[in-house]
C-alpha cells in the first residue's frame, strides 16, 4: 500500500460534479424543452387559424367578382347600388387581407411571395377590373370587365394556392411538434431511467463486480473513472488499491492477449468495411449519406473532427459538403478552396491519398486554420470513382498521431466506396429528371390537343357574334349563342377528362380495377354501349410502369372516340397471354389515315399514344376507314415484359 496517500483524493467532489447537481440540471433542461415545444404548437395553431380565415376571404374574391358580372349582365332595379356595394366589399376584403386582424384572427402567412401575389391581385383589381366595372355602369358595355374576370380569378386562385401551400407546411410542422411532445414524454422517461442507471446503478454494479473479481484474485481488474462525482472518487480509490495489489503479482499470458488484440483489430476493420458498403448502398440523400459516413469514420479511427469536400472539375475548386466536430468559423473559412491550396502546409488533393502533418511544427504555416480548434494534425484522402477524383475527406486530430498502414488502406477503400455512392446518386438523379421531363412533355401535348381546337372554334364564333351584334342581326346571334354554349361545355368536359387522366394512379398495381373505372367514366360521359373483355390467360402481371402506360393509352383512345368518332358502340379487349394485347374498336364515322397523315396540323392525340407505346417498347396500330369506325391495337411482346 502507498505509505503516503494523498488525503485530498477521497474528499467529496465539487458541487458542479455532484450527482444532485446533474439531476437538478437535467430536470430544468427537460422543463424548458417541453415549455418551448408547447409554445411552438400554440403559435402554429394560431397562425393556421389566421391563414384559414385568409383563405376564406381570398376565395370570396372570385364569388364577389362573378356576382358583379351577373349584376352587369342582368339589369335589375337598383343595379348600380348593388354593384357599388359589391365593389366596396371587394375593396374591404383586399384591405383586410393586407392589414390582417390578430383578434379574429386573420393573418396572411409571413411570406414575401404571398405578399407580392396579394399586391398583384390588389393592383389588378384597382387598375383593371374595378375601372372596367365602373365603366360598364356608365356605358353599359361590360366586355372590358368580363375580359378581366378570368385573369382576376386566376390570380386570386394563385394566391389561395400559395396560402394553402404555406398552411400545409405549418400543418406538417404542427404535427411534428405534437409528435415531438409525445416522443419527448417517452424519451424523457427513458432518458431519466437511463441516466439513473448510468449515474447510480451502473457504477454500483461495476464496483460490486470489481470487488468480486478482486476476491477471485483478478488483480488486473480496473474500474473506469468516467466522472468526477462520488462514484468517480470510489472508482479511483478502488484502482489505487488494485495497483498496489497487482504490483505483488506478475501478469500472465501477455503474448496471448496481444495476439487477441491484433485479431480483434483486423475483424473490426473487415466489419467496418462491409458495414460502410452496406450503409452507402442504402437509399439515403447526399446529406444523410455524408453525415453517416463521417460518423462511422470518426468512431472507427477516434478522430476529433472530419469533413467531406467535393471537386468542381471545371473550376478546380473544393466545396465543403459536410463536417463534424469543426467550429463554424473553421467551416466558413474552408467552405470553398482551390485544389492547389495545401493541407497543413504541404498536402494537396493530387498527392498520394494520405497526408498527415503536425501543424505545431515550426516553419509550417497551415493554410487551413485548424489550430483555432485545437487540432494538431489532419489526414486527407481522395474520393474516387472509375479513376476520376470526385473530392476528398479529411480527419482532424487534437493530438498529433501517425496512422498505421492498415488504417490508411482502409480509409482509401472508404474513399472509393464513397465515390461509387456519389456516382450512383448522380446517375439516379439524371434518370429521375429525364422521366419527369418526358412526362411533362406528354402532359403539355395532351393540354394542347384537348384545348387548342375548342378555343380556336370559340374564338371564331365570338368574332362572328361580334360582327352580328354590330349588324344587329338577331337571327344570327340566336344561331351563334348555342354554338358558343356547346363549345364551352365541350372545353369544360375536356379539361375535366384531362385532370382525371393526369391524376390516374394504380393502387398496388391493380390494372383491372383502373380499367373498369375508366370504362365506367366513359359510359357516363358518352352513353355509348361499351363492352369490356379481359382475358388473363397465363400471362403474369405487367410491371407497374407498363401498367400505367397501358392505362394512359386506353384513356387517350377513348377520348378520341368521344370527341371525334360519334360512335354508338365501343368494344375494349385486354388479352394478357404470353404477349399483352389491348384492343379498342368503335363503330363511329372513322377517318382516312392517308388524309389525316397529309394534313398540316399536328395530331397530338395519336402522337401521344405512339410515344407512350414506344416508351415501353410496344407496337401500336391505328386502323380506320371512312364510315367503318376505328381500331387501336397495342401489342407488348413477351420479350419486352419487365418484372413486376
Amino acid at each position: 500500500m502507498d505509505p503516503n496517500p494523498d488525503p485530498t483524493q477521497d474528499k467529496l467532489p465539487e458541487l458542479r460534479h455532484r450527482l444532485s447537481t446533474r439531476i437538478v440540471a437535467s430536470s430544468l433542461v427537460a422543463l424548458v424543452v417541453v415549455l418551448g415545444m408547447i409554445a411552438t404548437t400554440l403559435w402554429l395553431s394560431w397562425r393556421l387559424e389566421g391563414a384559414g380565415a385568409a383563405i376564406n376571404d381570398t376565395g370570396s374574391l372570385r364569388m364577389r367578382a362573378h356576382r358583379i358580372a351577373v349584376e352587369l349582365l342582368v339589369p335589375q332595379d337598383n343595379r348600380e347600388g348593388r354593384v357599388f356595394e359589391q365593389l366596396h366589399v371587394v375593396d374591404e376584403t383586399l384591405a383586410r387581407l393586407a392589414k390582417g386582424n390578430a383578434q379574429r384572427p386573420l393573418l396572411l402567412p409571413d411570406n414575401r411571395y404571398i405578399r407580392e401575389q396579394l399586391a398583384d391581385v390588389t393592383q389588378y383589381w384597382h387598375e383593371i377590373a374595378r375601372p372596367g366595372a365602373r365603366q360598364a355602369l356608365l356605358s353599359g358595355d361590360s366586355r372590358a370587365y368580363l375580359a378581366s374576370l378570368p385573369e382576376l380569378a386566376g390570380r386570386a386562385d394563385v394566391l389561395v394556392s400559395m396560402i394553402e401551400s404555406d398552411n400545409a407546411g405549418k400543418t406538417a410542422a404542427l404535427r411534428v411538434a405534437q409528435g415531438g411532445l409525445a416522443a419527448l414524454a417517452v424519451m424523457g422517461t427513458l432518458a431519466m431511467i437511463y441516466l439513473l442507471y448510468l449515474w447510480i446503478i451502473a457504477p454500483v454494479l461495476r464496483l460490486r463486480d470489481g470487488l468480486q473479481r478482486m476476491a477471485a484474485r483478478e488483480f488486473s481488474t480496473r474500474l473506469p473513472v468516467e466522472s468526477r462525482d462520488e462514484f468517480g472518487v470510489l472508482a479511483a480509490g478502488y484502482n489505487r488499491m488494485a495497483d498496489e495489489l497487482e504490483s505483488l503479482y506478475s501478469s500472465l499470458e501477455q503474448r496471448v492477449e496481444e495476439k487477441t488484440r491484433q485479431l480483434a483489430a483486423q475483424n473490426l476493420e473487415i466489419t467496418a468495411l462491409f458495414g460502410m458498403a452496406a450503409f452507402l448502398n442504402q437509399p439515403n440523400d447526399i446529406e444523410a449519406m455524408c453525415d453517416g459516413f463521417l460518423q462511422r469514420v470518426l468512431r472507427q479511427f477516434e478522430a476529433d473532427g472530419a469533413s467531406i469536400r467535393t471537386l468542381d472539375p471545371e473550376h478546380q475548386r473544393l466545396s465543403l459538403v459536410a463536417s463534424i466536430g469543426l467550429s463554424r468559423d473553421l467551416t466558413d473559412s474552408e467552405h470553398c478552396m482551390r485544389v492547389d491550396d495545401c493541407y497543413c502546409g504541404e498536402a494537396t488533393l493530387g498527392d498520394k491519398v494520405f497526408v498527415i502533418r503536425d501543424m505545431r511544427r515550426k516553419g509550417k504555416a497551415p493554410v487551413l486554420n485548424c489550430h483555432r480548434d485545437g487540432f494538431s494534425g489532419v489526414a486527407v484522402f481522395r474520393i474516387v470513382s472509375r479513376d476520376a477524383v470526385l473530392g476528398s475527406f479529411s480527419l482532424h486530430f487534437h493530438e498529433y498521431r501517425v496512422l498505421p498502414a492498415s488504417a490508411r488502406q482502409l480509409l482509401e477503400s472508404f474513399g472509393q466506396l464513397l465515390g461509387v455512392a456519389f456516382e450512383n446518386r448522380r446517375l439516379d438523379a439524371q434518370a429521375r429528371e429525364l422521366a419527369v421531363v418526358q412526362e411533362r412533355g406528354l402532359v403539355a401535348q395532351g393540354l394542347h390537343d384537348s384545348l387548342a381546337q375548342g378555343l380556336n372554334f370559340l374564338n371564331l364564333q365570338l368574332q362572328l357574334l361580334e360582327a352580328a351584334v354590330r349588324r344587329n342581326d338577331t337571327a344570327e346571334i340566336e344561331e351563334i349563342l348555342p354554338l358558343l354554349r356547346a363549345g364551352v361545355a365541350e372545353g369544360y368536359q375536356d379539361v375535366r377528362e384531362l385532370l382525371t387522366n393526369f391524376r390516374s394512379k394504380l393502387e398496388q398495381g391493380d390494372l383491372r380495377m383502373a380499367v373498369e373505372e375508366t370504362i365506367d367514366r366513359f359510359r357516363r360521359q358518352t352513353g355509348c354501349d361499351t363492352v369490356l373483355e379481359i382475358q388473363h390467360a397465363q400471362g403474369a402481371p405487367l410491371a407497374l410502369g407498363q401498367q400505367l402506360q397501358v392505362l394512359f393509352i386506353l384513356q387517350e383512345a377513348l377520348s378520341n372516340v368521344r370527341k371525334h368518332s360519334g360512335a354508338k358502340r365501343v368494344h375494349v379487349r385486354i388479352d394478357n397471354a404470353r404477349d399483352f394485347t389491348l384492343e379498342v374498336v368503335d363503330d363511329g364515322r372513322g377517318y382516312d389515315p392517308q388524309e389525316v397523315a397529309e394534313r398540316t396540323e399536328v395530331h397530338v392525340g395519336l402522337d401521344i399514344m405512339r410515344e407512350r407505346a414506344a416508351r415501353m417498347n410496344a407496337i401500336i396500330r391505328l386502323e380506320s376507314a371512312p364510315g367503318e369506325g376505328a381500331r387501336v391495337v397495342l401489342l407488348l411482346p413477351a420479350s419486352e415484359r419487365l418484372a413486376a
